[in-house]
């Protein structure tokens, strides 16, 4: 697994049509992060934190979970409407 870079990760994420609401810095200080709203219309395929169906891993649709792996990231939760992609 190659991990690839914070700017080219949300590149390959808003090709996908996923909205980047910035990055982790801007929203609590935290180095290295890509920060997303799970509230975002565009976002809630992808994004559920009350989902309870086979499609969703830990409220991180399969597919997206498996992209970000791929590519040396995970996503975590902040609340239930924020989510982080982090580095692994």
């Amino acid at each position: 697994m190659k991990t690839i870079d914070r700017e080219k990760l949300i590149t390959l994420l808003e090709n996908k049509g996923i909205v980047v609401r910035g990055l982790s810095e801007e929203f609590d200080g935290m180095d290295g992060g890509i920060w997303i709203s799970a509230e975002e219309t565009d976002n809630q395929f992808a994004f559920d934190y009350y989902a309870m169906n086979s499609s969703y891993d830990l409220g991180v649709h399969k597919d997206l979970g498996v992209f970000l792996e791929r590519r040396g990231w995970y996503a975590e939760w902040y609340d239930a409407g924020t989510i982080f992609l982090w580095e692994i």
